[in-house]
């Protein structure tokens, strides 16, 4: 895969893990507030006032719908990933592709929203738009950078 591939793959190693714990332990309390420890609890607050982040104080319902996505759908696919990174998985393209879709899907409505309502502040808007690259970066990943071993089946099918 080449220098470049790897450092892709560390960059974006570096987005799930922080995704894997990011998603339960920070967003999760937009929809489960009363499980989560005192603090826990006193971070997300400090976040969302130092960063004015009016999406977790306000919990818009579209917001709330694309926390749900992060939970059920997000979560396990960077756990995956994080799998599929340590172990060369053939299929890590296809996942990070995915991911990369899904979740730059997920900024363009959080985006749209932050720009659309004039609540968005430089400094919140400075912390949201490292994530849309990841998750183009992500995207690029399962496109360009495809698999070099042959499938059985092809070479087989050369033999015949």
């Amino acid at each position: 895969m080449g220098a470049l591939g790897k450092l892709i793959n560390i960059s974006l190693f570096f987005f799930f893990a922080l995704m894997a714990i990011n998603v339960p332990l920070l967003n999760g309390q937009i929809l489960f507030p009363e499980i989560y420890p005192k603090l826990l609890t006193d971070l997300k607050n400090w976040y969302s006032s130092e960063f004015n982040d009016y999406l977790f104080i306000e919990k818009p319902l579209f917001f709330v719908g694309l926390v749900w996505h992060e939970i059920i759908f997000l979560l396990p696919l960077s756990i995956v990933n994080i799998y599929a990174i340590f172990t060369s998985k053939s299929w890590f393209g296809t996942t990070s592709l995915l991911y990369g879709a899904s979740f730059l899907t997920s900024m363009a409505a959080i985006l749209g929203d932050m720009i659309g309502s004039g609540k968005v502040t430089n400094k919140l808007l400075l912390a949201y738009l490292p994530f849309v690259g990841l998750a183009i970066l992500a995207m690029l990943r399962g496109l360009v950078f495809c698999s070099t071993k042959r499938s059985t089946v092809l070479a087989r099918r050369k033999l015949a």
